[in-house]
């Protein structure tokens, strides 16, 4: 058989790619493109993908934004890890601000403060899982882990 076909039906190829950045405004566009880029090329191109990608790259935009506008004080950079694994794909943001924050509820009085709630809500509806941990160094890193779409018979 050859291999462009087996690697279709085995799904995204596997592996762990870290993205470090400056905790800076044109961090979030340079992130969020880095992260498209590594999905596409891990085989997550089409119509089967689309909506974890989209739901990836919202997450990937959410928070390196938050970390970039209250963690740059304390953390000059900010690291953001893609994992993509059988059946799942996770990401995460870290820094090292040591504050841990928590989703606001919805207020329309508000013109912002709601990404966390946006993160928490669009992984909740995917199927998937988010969390906020310390690290050893003192920082943090909020996660979220995303089911890939399973393959269909067509």
């Amino acid at each position: 058989m050859p291999a462009g076909p087996a690697r279709a039906l085995a799904g995204p190829v596997e592996g762990v790619w870290r993205f470090p950045v400056p905790a800076e405004e044109a961090s979030v566009p340079r992130t969020r493109h880095a992260v498209r880029d590594r999905l596409l090329a891990q085989g997550m191109a089409g119509v089967r993908y689309q909506e974890l990608v989209d739901d990836v790259l919202l997450i990937v935009s959410e928070l390196v934004s938050n970390a970039v506008t209250h963690a740059a004080e304390l953390s000059p950079e900010v690291t953001t890890e893609l994992a993509v694994r059988r059946g799942w794909v996770r990401v995460s943001v870290e820094d090292g601000d040591p504050y841990r924050p928590k989703a606001l509820e919805s207020d329309t009085g508000r013109t912002g403060g709601r990404g966390l709630l946006l993160v928490k809500s669009v992984t909740l509806q995917a199927g998937g899982v988010c969390d906020v941990e310390r690290t050893g160094e003192g920082g943090k890193v909020i996660w979220a882990s995303l089911p890939v779409p399973p393959e269909t018979d067509d």
